[in-house]
C-alpha cells in the first residue's frame, strides 16, 4: 500500500521539490500551496498527486486540506512542516507587521498544522511529523533576529512534542538545512528591512551584505533537501534531527565545539566585523 505524505509550501523551493521527490518514490503527495491550487499545472499533471489550498496562518484552510487529502488518499502517514517566510534587517527598522508573519508563518503555522494532524495520526496510532528547522535554528548571523529567533524556536517546540507524541506513537524529526539555492535569498534581500535614516548602522550593513553573498556561492541544491526528508521519513530511526548541507554540517559542528565568545569571534571575523 502507497504511503502518503502532506507537504506545506509547494509553490516553490525545498516543498516542491519534495513533492516531486516522494512521488517519484511512489509515494502519494497532498502538495500543499497557499492559494489557486488548481493552476499549478506541474504538479497537477503527476500521478497520485493532491494539489490542495492550505495557508498555514489560517486553521480553516488546515481543516480542509487535511481533510480532503484523507479523503483522497485514506491516511497521512507524513507531515512536512515546511512553509516558511524570512524577514531579515535591522529589528529597528522592521515593521510590526514583518515580525508578526514571521512567527505567524513559521512557529504558529508550524503548531496549528501539527495541532491538526495530531487527531488524524492518534486514530491511526502511527505517524511522523518533519518539520523544517534550519542551521539557523542551532547558530545565528547578523540581521536575522527574526529567522534565527523563529527557527529556535521550532528546534524547541519539535524536541518537546516528541515527548508526548511518542507516548501516542508518532515519531517528530527535524531537518536542518543550509544555504540552498532557492528564491528564499532572493526574496530576502529585496525585503531587506533598512532604514537609510538610520546611517549609523551603514558600516555594518555594508560588511554583512558583502559577507552574506560571498556566502551564497556555497549553496546546496534542494534535491540536497529533499533526500534528508525521505530518510527520515523512511529510516525507522528513532532520530530527531537531520543535517542537509556540507555548510551546515560544518558550521553546526563548529558550534558545537565553540563556546559563546568564541562563535561570536568566529561570524564576526567571517562577515569583517
Amino acid at each position: 500500500m502507497r504511503k502518503t505524505i502532506l507537504i506545506t509550501g509547494c509553490g516553490s523551493g525545498i516543498g516542491r521539490m519534495t513533492a516531486k521527490y516522494f512521488q517519484q518514490k511512489g509515494w502519494n503527495v497532498a502538495a500543499t500551496v497557499r492559494s489557486n491550487p488548481e493552476q499549478d499545472t506541474e504538479l497537477n499533471s503527476l500521478d497520485n498527486v493532491q494539489v490542495i489550498a492550505l495557508d498555514v496562518t489560517k486553521e480553516d484552510t488546515i481543516q480542509s486540506a487535511l481533510q480532503q487529502a484523507v479523503e483522497r488518499f485514506g491516511k497521512i502517514d507524513v507531515l512536512l512542516n515546511n512553509a516558511g517566510y524570512g524577514s531579515y534587517g535591522i529589528l529597528e527598522a522592521t515593521p510590526e507587521q514583518a515580525i508578526r508573519m514571521q512567527f505567524d508563518v513559521n512557529v504558529i503555522g508550524t503548531l496549528l498544522v501539527a495541532k491538526n494532524i495530531i487527531p488524524i495520526m492518534r486514530k491511526q496510532g502511527e505517524g511522523t511529523i518533519i518539520n523544517i528547522s534550519s542551521m539557523g535554528g542551532k547558530i545565528s548571523f547578523p540581521l536575522g533576529t527574526l529567522y534565527h529567533g523563529s527557527k529556535f524556536a521550532v528546534e524547541g517546540l519539535s524536541e518537546a512534542l516528541s515527548f508526548e507524541l511518542e507516548a501516542i506513537g508518532i515519531q517528530v524529526k527535524m531537518i536542518e538545512p543550509g544555504m540552498i539555492n532557492t528564491n528564499f535569498e532572493e526574496t530576502v534581500m529585496q525585503n531587506m528591512n533598512v532604514d537609510p535614516t538610520q546611517t549609523e548602522y551603514a558600516p555594518f550593513l555594508e560588511k554583512v551584505m558583502k559577507g552574506m553573498q560571498q556566502a551564497g556561492s556555497q549553496n546546496s541544491e534542494p534535491i540536497v533537501v529533499a533526500e534528508k526528508i525521505y530518510e527520515a521519513a523512511t529510516d525507522g530511526k528513532k532520530q530527531l534531527r537531520y543535517i542537509a548541507g556540507a555548510d551546515a554540517e560544518k558550521i553546526i559542528e563548529a558550534r558545537k565545539q565553540l563556546n559563546d565568545e568564541s562563535y561570536l569571534a568566529m561570524i564576526k571575523q567571517s562577515m569583517g566585523l
